[in-house]
């Protein structure tokens, strides 16, 4: 294990120095192979030679091992945005006559993997890819490539450029309902669309850029000559002289807060948590000031950000108003435009979803928001695989459902930590963009990933030890055979220990879990085993603190608590001077004392009120019992003073009418067999009419306004006079009875929990790392294209460059004698 912390400790060093050393946030940004391509395209003059040389030296250098340019699915497997990426790149190359190899490989990749892609993506194919693929296929035919695909590929190609041809001939250039406008795809569309110098030059930006993409730039730059895109693409090169991105300028915040959300995803935040406060304070500092006022081209990323914004800033304690990202609410035509295109939002939603886990009281807005965004990732799923995020991110429908299906205040972070690193290659994209995902290069880097994988193998690898040596705690004072009731040390440790990803010490788990495993032992020896004497006596015994006179069950019950009572006291001792154990009995008599309550109510068949209940059910239920005394060896610890009983912080006060209520809801049925009462008897006993389902409303209606007021508590300062820590010890207790009892409950059972336990502690990750990269071939550098070459350059870019030209598009099926469908007969160029 100590080798471990060595290594973890290292990496550590190594990532904060490349992740968080750096200034330019940009350097996180992968380069898109497809705006690299065309930018590689520019000629530069008289000289034969490219302007951006250093463009065509990146496409030459980093073609992948499969044959394919663009990004992978993260185990080395092309997507089907390498499609049009690897077209642009053999299209770069034969320009200038370089890298006949990388031209072999590409062909190969085209010819060999095409109908595969396309197959697998045929019935989700989506906008971006209808638009951009034609065109690089027919930009291909033109320069003379040899793309020739397999017959069966006919009917799959005739659809997709019937497919362009419906966007091209219903969508304006420019219109609130398309995201990204069809301009922003200017390289991409044929002259006979209409499109003139006018309209480029309305709609550049004040950068010079079309709609920030490097690759309609440059077509907008050979089109006007204009001198604004010229210092675009220049200032762009410049800055990343090893391959663009597919988007610039990129929102910098939105940057940051991915960095932010991906360590939490990984379960690394603890370990950052001084770089991560630095960057959620500077994005704060900037976040509010700035007016919500939606840029129509840019909804899609304002949502996503500003969704993304408010679940990290409100996690860590800031104060944020729902409004900072439920602004869309009030645009509906927003609204109208999210719903007709709802697997294009489903990232969006998605965001926005998870944004509305941290709803407090009074925030309608937030209901709002979740019940829309519900509504649209339903609908998402309704649909199948089909949409632009499910082509490029094949698990996410995987991750709506788990989300939806499975609230995150039923999730325990340790586990959801392990899904996030197990799925980490399938997942690593940050927004779907024109032509492909915006990816961050540190979603990839592979010391990230063995540092997220070491972390948890260490996790895992104390976990074990501490419950081997709890289940020797257990067996040596008897509370493994007892012989009745629940034997759930495995469950109270599992439940402790993937609760939170907090670097609680090894005494704070041991404390809530040996605390827990009590609750448990003596709660069924007060409901099934003990005599109302035995009871009483062992009650009193606890309430003087003195187990003379007690035997059997009920002193095994007393001598194990005694053991840890005093055993926190002398810690506590130790580390913080201070004496705690006549406050440490008192609530632990406070407990005993309420199960006898109930257990005398039970035997002589007194019904209470539901206001008595509740009031005595609170106690009863023993969350004060397991989060008080542990929170006294927290960093920093919870004063002696907080540990008084009836004295409870409003959060505490939350977290025990929650956990009884959930429980009850879950226990009823089987309490009513028993002949025994709770609060959903109850309610129907005072309530004329009102049957188990009415019961279950009222209760769930005060559950969730108290979950929107304990979460509040948590999370914000300054409404509990508690450390921060310990209000977060009271968050992971409500998320352990929120797993337990949400839809059933998975505590009394015996196999419902085992393979999370498993997962948790036993089973090693399963973790495919992704394939290297193949070295760079050798290469000679841009060579002075020749007389061919310029024709086919002067090919590319006459219908921008002669409006007399108009390209039309014709399909025609047409074969070939060898059996094949080949391109350069299917589609016919005619000029006008």
């Amino acid at each position: 294990m100590e080798s471990s912390h060595s290594i973890i400790e290292a990496l550590l060093r190594k990532i904060k120095d490349e992740m968080f050393s750096s200034v330019d946030l940009y350097s996180f940004v992968s380069p898109s192979a497809y705006d690299t391509a065309w930018l590689a395209m520019v000629p530069g003059g008289n000289d034969g030679r490219p302007m951006f040389g250093e463009c065509l030296n990146w496409v030459v250098n980093n073609q992948r091992e499969g044959g394919f340019w663009g990004e992978s699915d993260g185990y080395g497997n092309p997507t089907i945005d390498c499609l049009p990426a690897t077209l642009a790149c053999m299209l770069a190359l034969k320009t200038w006559g370089v890298g006949s190899g990388n031209l072999e490989r590409g062909l190969a990749f085209i010819h060999d993997n095409t109908e595969k892609l396309l197959a697998e993506n045929h019935a989700r194919c989506p906008r971006w890819f209808a638009i951009v693929f034609p065109a690089m296929i027919e930009l291909a035919q033109k320069t003379g490539l040899e793309i020739v695909f397999s017959d069966e590929l006919e009917e799959v190609l005739t659809n997709i450029f019937h497919h362009r041809q419906r966007i091209l001939e219903s969508e304006e250039l420019v219109d609130k309902y398309h995201y990204p406008p069809l301009l922003s795809y200017l390289e991409t569309l044929p002259l006979w669309y209409g499109i003139d110098e006018e309209d480029i030059v309305k709609h550049l930006s004040e950068d010079g850029s079309m709609f920030q993409s490097p690759s309609a730039t440059v077509c907008a730059f050979i089109t006007t000559r204009n001198r604004k895109c010229m210092n675009y693409l220049q200032a762009l090169v410049q800055r990343f002289p090893h391959g663009v991105p597919s988007m610039y300028p990129m929102d910098e915040q939105l940057i940051q807060l991915s960095m932010v959300d991906h360590l939490q995803k990984l379960g690394l935040a603890y370990r950052f948590d001084k770089e991560i406060e630095n960057i959620l304070e500077h994005v704060f500092s900037h976040y509010l000031s700035q007016e919500q006022l939606p840029q129509q081209s840019l909804v899609p990323v304002q949502i996503y950000r500003d969704a993304l914004a408010f679940r990290l800033l409100r996690m860590h304690g800031y104060h944020v108003s729902p409004w900072s990202f439920g602004w869309f609410l009030n645009h509906q035509d927003i609204l109208t435009h999210m719903e007709e295109d709802c697997e294009y939002f489903s990232s969006v939603m998605y965001n926005v979803y998870r944004a509305t886990d941290l709803t407090f009281s009074g925030e309608y807005e937030l209901q709002e928001a979740r019940s829309f965004a519900r509504k649209l990732l339903d609908k998402t799923l309704s649909l199948g695989i089909r949409g632009d995020n499910v082509a490029m991110f094949p698990n996410f429908h995987t991750l709506i459902e788990h989300e939806l299906s499975l609230p995150w205040i039923a999730r325990l972070d340790h586990l959801d930590h392990r899904m996030w690193i197990e799925q980490q290659y399938k997942n690593n994209t940050l927004w779907t963009g024109k032509a492909s995902f915006y990816r961050l290069s540190c979603f990839h880097d592979e010391g990230l990933m063995q540092l997220a994988v070491k972390n948890y193998e260490l996790r895992q690898a104390i976990f074990k030890s501490e419950l081997e040596e709890l289940k020797r705690w257990c067996k040596d004072w008897g509370l493994t055979d007892m012989g009745f009731g629940r034997e759930k040390t495995t469950y109270c440790y599992f439940a402790v220990a993937a609760s939170s990803s907090l670097p609680h010490d090894s005494a704070v788990r041991t404390i809530v879990a040996k605390s827990a495993i009590l609750v448990t032992v003596a709660d069924d020896f007060f409901d099934t085993k003990g005599s109302l004497d035995e009871l009483e006596s062992l009650t009193e015994a606890v309430g003087r603190w003195n187990g003379k006179g007690l035997s059997s069950h009920s002193k095994t019950i007393f001598d194990a608590l005694d053991n840890l009572v005093r055993d926190m006291t002398e810690k506590h001792l130790h580390q913080q001077g201070s004496d705690i154990i006549n406050d440490l009995q008192d609530i632990w008599y406070e407990t005993f004392a309420s199960w006898l309550v109930e257990t005398k109510w039970s035997r002589i068949g007194y019904i209470p009120s539901m206001h008595e209940y509740l009031d005595t059910g609170m106690i009863s239920i023993a969350t004060h019992t397991l989060v008080l005394p542990a929170s006294c060896f927290l960093n920093p610890n919870l004063p002696k003073c907080k540990l008084k009983p009836s004295q409870y912080e409003t959060i505490t006060k939350l977290l025990m009418v929650i956990a009884r209520l959930l429980n009850d809801i879950q226990s009823h049925q089987k309490e009513q067999e028993e002949g025994k009462f709770n609060f959903v008897s109850l309610y129907s006993k005072e309530n004329q009419g009102a049957d188990t389902e009415d019961s279950i409303s009222y209760m769930t209606d005060i559950m969730d306004e108290k979950k929107k007021g304990l979460l509040e508590h948590a999370l914000i300062d300054g409404l509990d006079d508690l450390p921060k820590p310990c209000k977060h010890l009271h968050l992971s207790c409500f998320k352990v009875f929120q797993m337990f009892f949400n839809s059933g409950n998975r505590f009394d059972s015996n196999t419902e929990l085992v393979h999370d336990i498993n997962k948790a502690i036993y089973i090693p990750l399963e973790v495919q790392t992704s394939k290297p990269l193949k070295p760079p071939p050798p290469h000679a550098g841009p060579k002075k294209a020749n007389s061919t070459m310029n024709t086919h350059f002067d090919q590319i870019y006459k219908p921008w460059l002669k409006p007399s030209f108009t390209m039309h598009w014709i399909s025609p099926k047409i074969r070939d004698g060898s059996g094949k469908m080949s391109i350069s007969l299917k589609l016919k160029l005619c000029f006008v």
